[in-house]
């Protein structure tokens, strides 16, 4: 990181009680073991002043995303649902300054906290993420949370093509593993790319 120390953020991708929760309509069943390490990484980030953002899926229900309308997925995250929100242990530890992403709310296909892509017309648009790091002059940003496999990827590739130094940490991250190495393919990706995995 050379001499300068890059002014970091935190990205807390989608720690929500449909996926993180035993009883979520897509639970990952690896993403409750990943907490106590992620609400450490949490502290550590308050103590030294380093920017935190949230993203969260943030769906209507209905939109092309789910199975039920022609999509890959079993209905999850829906708008204002207990399964939309936070885990507890989590949302205790937000703060008003933090940056707060919302994905697909208008029933786009909301993988990265930087893009969403209309299922339809596969036209890609920015979330207000990389504008609010810029703000911030961010230079590295630290990714943590679900999946490995889908949303830590994409974020994690889009951040690298807008030009951030990325690092993702291993044991606060969680994979859907529809196949058994996707979460190893996704972090050789993020390797290939220029991201840093400890």
């Amino acid at each position: 990181m050379g001499v300068t120390k890059k002014r970091r953020a935190l990205l807390i991708v989608d720690m929500q009680r449909d996926f993180a929760h035993p009883g979520g309509s897509l639970f990952i069943p690896s993403a409750p073991e990943i907490v106590p390490a992620l609400m450490g990484l949490i502290e550590e980030a308050r103590r030294e002043g380093v920017s935190l953002a949230w993203s969260q899926d943030w769906h209507p229900a209905q939109t092309p995303h789910f199975e039920t309308f022609g999509g890959s997925w079993p209905e999850h995250c829906i708008a204002g649902t207990p399964g939309a929100e936070l885990l507890p242990e989590l949302t205790a530890l937000r703060a008003p300054e933090d940056i707060l992403i919302r994905k697909g709310v208008t029933g786009e296909d909301g993988y990265s906290a930087f893009t969403v892509r209309n299922i339809l017309t596969e036209v890609e648009q920015p979330t207000k993420l990389n504008a609010q790091l810029q703000e911030r002059g961010v230079e590295l940003i630290t990714i943590v949370g679900v999946a490995t496999d889908w949303c830590v990827r994409a974020s994690a590739l889009d951040a690298l093509a807008a030009g951030y130094a990325v690092e993702v940490v291993a044991e606060a991250t969680a994979g859907v593993n529809l196949q058994p190495n996707d979460s190893a393919t996704a972090i050789a990706e993020i390797v290939a790319a220029g991201g840093v995995i400890h």
